[in-house]
């Protein structure tokens, strides 16, 4: 079993070599924004399409999310948004058109050829109220109540520390701010061995961990109003099933009621602060 460090250098590792890619590389990858050879089954982790929406830029499309939290989340005009584990800047220039010139995005992520890619894309698009921050989702380079609405889209999973990174948003957030995440968890038990292949974790299956446990951390943090604003079923395909698993385990999983579930959820940071703790950046929360 890999610790957190070794855990987080494997994503780095794999999300590195996506941003790496050319386009046409990651068009023809599995599974890339627009591959088609991860079998004929729908691979609904990368099914949401943004091509239709307003801000889309294809050149920041590497395929990786699970939903559209920007559509969810609320974002008005002026607000300052943060969008955790930015990748290329899909879903901060995506966000930006809610913001307008007004407001800021800021993207972070914690791989430097992900920054370097996003700020190439801030620069061709001309937008100057959109900046990327290398660095790390559950250690945030940003100071307390600095932003009004967070998004992440199928990034958290890949934190081994979810109560961190949770701690952190709200850390961030200002009071009465609010989040929305699109992101990757399990209902009911997977077979133990798909927690030990690191090509699952680095896309997004078994870094994972259950619904009502993510769910329960979000509570705990002291967020309110936590509200699922899409739900849906993951289908992996046979063709990448049996990399990994044989026919009969294969068999298993489909019969079983274990399942793996793409969610958006949605929170927000109480106007007063109600946790049994002290103030933020005082070291004792």
């Amino acid at each position: 079993m890999k610790n957190d460090h070794e855990m987080k250098e494997l994503v780095r590792e794999k999300y590195t070599a996506i941003a790496l890619q050319s386009q046409t590389q990651n068009a023809t990858s599995c599974c890339g924004a627009t591959s088609s050879c991860c079998g004929d089954e729908v691979y609904n982790i990368m099914a949401d399409d943004y091509t239709k929406l307003e801000g889309y830029n294809p050149d920041a499309d590497l395929g990786l999310g699970c939903g559209l939290p920007t559509e969810f989340a609320k974002i008005k005009e002026g607000d300052t948004v943060i969008d955790l584990g930015s990748g290329a800047g899909n879903d901060a220039f995506i966000a930006r058109r809610f913001t307008g010139k007004t407001g800021k995005v800021i993207g972070i992520d914690f791989t430097e050829p992900m920054i370097k890619k996003a700020r190439t894309n801030a620069d061709k698009l001309e937008l100057n109220n959109v900046e990327f921050r290398q660095g790390d989702i559950d250690d945030m380079p940003v100071t307390s109540n600095y932003a009004n609405v967070i998004v992440s889209n199928c990034v958290l999973n890949l934190v081994p520390n979810k109560h961190k990174v949770i701690s952190e948003i709200y850390r961030v957030l200002k009071p009465g701010g609010h989040f929305s995440i699109s992101d990757i968890v399990l209902e009911g038990e997977l077979p133990a061995k798909w927690r030990e292949i690191a090509e699952l974790y680095a896309g997004c299956v078994s870094g994972a961990i259950q619904k009502q446990l993510y769910l329960g951390i979000i509570e705990q943090a002291g967020f309110k109003n936590i509200t699922l604003q899409k739900d849906k079923v993951i289908i992996i395909p046979d063709t990448i099933l049996s990399n990994y698993l044989t026919a009969d385990e294969i068999l298993e999983y489909k019969n079983g009621k274990a399942k793996i579930t793409s969610i958006t959820v949605y929170a927000e940071k109480p106007v007063k602060n109600e946790r049994n703790c002290c103030e933020p950046g005082s070291g004792c929360c």
